[in-house]
């Protein structure tokens, strides 16, 4: 199936659903809906940090820190938290990943999500998808630090590392 045939739905303010899409459309016409973002790391503490492809509809050819994705129709966070972590990494098996906190993404130019925050501990090899990464590697977390301010990163992957920072830092 083509992703933008994919259906999503649609929320309001309060993630409440109020339709349903094809994320072609939501994404056309800047409607708001649900994703997912998994900070995956390795027995070492390694984030799994990569590449998007140039074809990747949202945020082509930049570098994340998480994977994760759209949260299909009818879909429960949880649901597709476990298997957008098992597709981009390419591995089956995989521990449940376990929610942290949700939080609104707006960059006020049309792009707005909830997004459900999680983390996965991924000890099997991975083996991406070709049509999803371009690149990938585990780097230790000074690493990523570093890289920053040095590569061009997803926005809203850059806004969920913040929290995530903020939120551990508050435990």
């Amino acid at each position: 199936m083509n992703p933008a045939d994919e259906m999503l739905d649609i929320v309001d303010h309060d993630d409440r659903v109020v339709a349903q899409v094809p994320r072609g459309e939501a994404y056309a016409r800047g409607l708001r809906h649900r994703c997912v973002f998994i900070q995956a790391r390795d027995a070492a503490g390694r984030l799994f940090v990569h590449r998007r492809t140039p074809t990747k509809l949202v945020f082509p050819s930049l570098y994340d820190m998480f994977v994760g994705g759209v949260v299909g129709a009818g879909e429960s966070y949880d649901e597709a938290a476990l298997r957008e972590a098992e597709e981009e990494l390419g591995v089956s098996g995989l521990p449940r990943p376990e929610f942290l906190f949700k939080f609104l993404y707006d960059d006020g130019a049309g792009k707005s999500w909830w997004s459900a925050v999680y983390e996965v501990r991924c000890d099997l090899p991975v083996d991406p998808q070709a049509e999803e990464v371009q690149w990938h590697d585990f780097l230790a977390v000074d690493e990523v630090e570093r890289r920053l301010g040095e590569w061009e990163w997803v926005p809203d992957g850059v806004a969920a590392y913040e929290r995530l920072r903020a939120f551990r830092a508050a435990r």
